[in-house]
C-alpha cells in the first residue's frame, strides 16, 4: 500500500497548489482544519506523513502535531509557516517532535526533497519497529519455553490469568493491550528462583515460615530484574514489579513516578493473580470473588467489578490423542503420567516445544498413559 501524505492548511487556495504540484509524486489528502485533519487520521489512517500549517483558526499546528505524536507515533510530522520566529518554532519542536520545519513560501523542489525524506524516515521507523517486535516475540517465547521447564506450576499461572488480563484491560480502553498480556505470561517468571516446595504452599493456601514468604513476596522484583534488559519490555517490567501492591497504596507520590496506564495494569494483575489462587485451592467462582471483596483497599474497584461480570468460558474442543499426536499449545485436561504413574505433565499445563519433546522422549524409553486428553491450544500474543 501507498504510504499516504496528510496536508493541513485552513487556505483552500494553498491546499490546491499543493495537491496540483505533487498529486502526480504522492498519495495526499488534504484537510482545511485540525479537526477535520484528526477525523480523517481516524477515519482513512494510518498516514505516513502529516504536513501542517502553524497558524490556523480554532486548533493551530502546534497543538494538532501535539495530539497526533501521541495518537500516531509512527507518524512523520513536518511543519509549514509563514511564520519563523525561533520562539515558535522552538515550541512547534518540542512539542510535536517535528522532523521538518519549513517556511512559507516554500520552494517546490525543497518541499518535494522534505516530503521523500520525511516518507523515508517513515520507512525507517516502521522497520526498526517490525525488528523490534520480532526480536521482542522471540525472547519472550524462549523465557515461556524456560519457565515451562524450569517451573511449570508458575509457567501455567501465568498462562490462566492472560485472557483475563486482556480482557479487563480492552474494557478499561488500556492502551497497548500487548503489554498487560506479557506481563501477565510473564508475571510468575521470578518463581524459577523457587524452591518447588514454596510454590506448592502458595497455592495449596498452606502456611508458610517468615522466610519463605519474603522468599516468595520478592519474586516480582527477581522477575523484573530478569526482563528489564529486554527492549521495550520497560513497562511491562514496572507491572510485573508492582503486581502485588494493594491499591490504597497508589499515592500521589507514586503516580507520579509512574504512568497511569501502568499502575492500572499491575493493578489487573495483583486482583487476577489472587483470584487464580483462590480457585488454585478449591474455591468455586463465586467463592473467589467473594473473598476478594471481604479486603477494603486492597483492589482497584473498577478492575475487581469488570474481574466479577467476566465469564470467559472455554469452548476450544478437547481430544484424545496418542503421544505422537500432542502438539505444542495444546492444554493438558488431566495429568500426564507414564505407564509406572510417574508424573510428567501435570493437568492444566499448555504444552510447550520441550514439554512435547519430554513427553516423546518418555513414550519412547517407558512408555505413558494413553489416550491422552488435551484441549486444542491458543495463539501467540501480538506485540
Amino acid at each position: 500500500m501507498t504510504d499516504k501524505i496528510l496536508l493541513v492548511d485552513d487556505e483552500p487556495n494553498v491546499l490546491q497548489s499543493m495537491q496540483r504540484q505533487l498529486h502526480n509524486r504522492f498519495a495526499l489528502r488534504t484537510a482545511g482544519s485540525g479537526e477535520e485533519a484528526l477525523r480523517l487520521l481516524e477515519e482513512e489512517g494510518p498516514f505516513a506523513v502529516i504536513v501542517t500549517d502553524m497558524r490556523m483558526p480554532g486548533m493551530t499546528g502546534v497543538e494538532l502535531l501535539a495530539r497526533t505524536k501521541d495518537l500516531y507515533p509512527d507518524m512523520v510530522r513536518l511543519m509549514l509557516t509563514g511564520h519563523a520566529d525561533q520562539e515558535t518554532a522552538m515550541e512547534a519542536v518540542n512539542s510535536g517532535q517535528i522532523f521538518r520545519f519549513l517556511t512559507k513560501p516554500c520552494p517546490q523542489a525543497t518541499f518535494v526533497i522534505s516530503l521523500a525524506l520525511a516518507l523515508r524516515q517513515h520507512r525507517l521507523i516502521v522497520a526498526e519497529k517490525e525488528l523490534l517486535q520480532k526480536t521482542l516475540k522471540g525472547s519472550i517465547h524462549v523465557l515461556s519455553e524456560l519457565l515451562g521447564v524450569a517451573n511449570p506450576l508458575a509457567f501455567s499461572a501465568g498462562l490462566r490469568i492472560r485472557d483475563y488480563v486482556v480482557r479487563i484491560a480492552q474494557e478499561l480502553h488500556l492502551p497497548q493491550i500487548w503489554q498487560c498480556e506479557i506481563a501477565a505470561l510473564m508475571s510468575q517468571i521470578g518463581c524459577i528462583t523457587l524452591p518447588p516446595d514454596i510454590l506448592n504452599k502458595v497455592y495449596a493456601g498452606a502456611k508458610m515460615s517468615a522466610e519463605e514468604s519474603e522468599m516468595f513476596n520478592n519474586h516480582p522484583l527477581v522477575g523484573a530484574s530478569l526482563l528489564e534488559k529486554i527492549p521495550r519490555l520497560e513497562h511491562v517490567t514496572k507491572m510485573i514489579c508492582l503486581q502485588q501492591k494493594r491499591y490504597d497504596a497508589y499515592t500521589a507520590e507514586l503516580m507520579k513516578t509512574i504512568p497511569e496506564e501502568v499502575a492500572v495494569g499491575a493493578q489487573i494483575l495483583k486482583a487476577v493473580i489472587d483470584y487464580d489462587r483462590h480457585l488454585a485451592r478449591g474455591m468455586s467462582r463465586g467463592e473467589a470473588i467473594g473473598q476478594l471483596r471481604k479486603t477494603t483497599g486492597v483492589y482497584h474497584p473498577a478492575v475487581l467489578s469488570l474481574l466479577t461480570s467476566l465469564k470467559l468460558e472455554d469452548q476450544r474442543p478437547v481430544l484424545s490423542l496418542a503421544a505422537n499426536q500432542v502438539g505444542v499449545g495444546m492444554v493438558a485436561m488431566d495429568d500426564i503420567l507414564t505407564k509406572s504413574k510417574v508424573l510428567i505433565i501435570p493437568k492444566g499445563l499448555t504444552l510447550t516445544w520441550a514439554m512435547v519433546q519430554g513427553l516423546q522422549n518418555f513414550s519412547k524409553k517407558v512408555g505413558v498413559v494413553e489416550p491422552i486428553r488435551v484441549m486444542l491450544g491458543q495463539s501467540e500474543p501480538d506485540t
